[in-house]
């Protein structure tokens, strides 16, 4: 089973403010992935979010873990989050999405020294019934931010899965795993997701009409 889960922030409030925002999160991303890290995760953050040892205390901490869901795709936005996950284990995603989630609360008020919630309520989750769905929902999760004009191409924004999707990256570490699941040939994706931008930005402004 794989699932689509997204969350936002309360009011549309602007949690990602700086490349280290972006950073931070995806520290977690790595770090919650596994169940009962062997270390710290302020230890792990800070040699992710400056390369120092990043590779060996990623190791370290992987060695005989388990991950509690698989990554197949994931888009982190301005004043909100899409990740498509595949549970490896019961309450998987629930368990990761909430470490996630409160792990990055907790930087957020620290930092921005304010309390209480920072996202708008529990994470959604819906069910990705067939093969056709995922390539497609993997597809509208990478054009969010060309979709929202914030760059012109999926690929300029580095904050999502899609440069792991292409191959002018395929040499680079990957954190999504979608074999099995997605066949992805080499240069054909990249045209499929050009190819949708204009509909999506289409659809965005029709939703905006509808709701306004």
């Amino acid at each position: 089973m794989v699932y689509h889960v997204f969350n936002k922030s309360i009011a549309g409030f602007k949690i990602f403010n700086n490349n280290y925002d972006y950073l931070r999160m995806m520290a977690a991303v790595y770090y919650y992935q596994v169940e009962n890290p062997a270390v710290n995760f302020s230890k792990f953050a800070r040699s992710y979010t400056t390369k120092t040892n990043y590779l060996s205390n990623k190791a370290s901490f992987l060695i005989g873990k388990e991950k509690l869901a698989e990554i197949i795709a994931y888009c982190l936005m301005p004043t909100h989050l899409h990740f498509i996950l595949q549970p490896l284990r019961e309450y998987g995603i629930s368990i990761f999405t909430n470490n996630l989630l409160n792990s990055y609360t907790r930087y957020f008020n620290l930092k921005h020294k304010r309390k209480g919630p920072l996202w708008e309520s529990r994470s959604k989750k819906v069910l990705v019934e067939t093969d056709e769905q995922l390539l497609h929902l993997t597809r509208y999760v990478h054009l969010n931010p060309v979709t929202a004009y914030l760059v012109e191409k999926p690929e300029e924004w580095k904050h999502s899965s899609y440069r792991e999707y292409i191959p002018e990256n395929n040499d680079k570490e990957k954190l999504c795993r979608y074999e099995g699941l997605l066949h992805i040939e080499a240069g054909w994706y990249k045209g499929f997701v050009i190819n949708g931008i204009s509909y999506q930005r289409e659809l965005a402004e029709i939703k905006t009409l509808l709701f306004d």
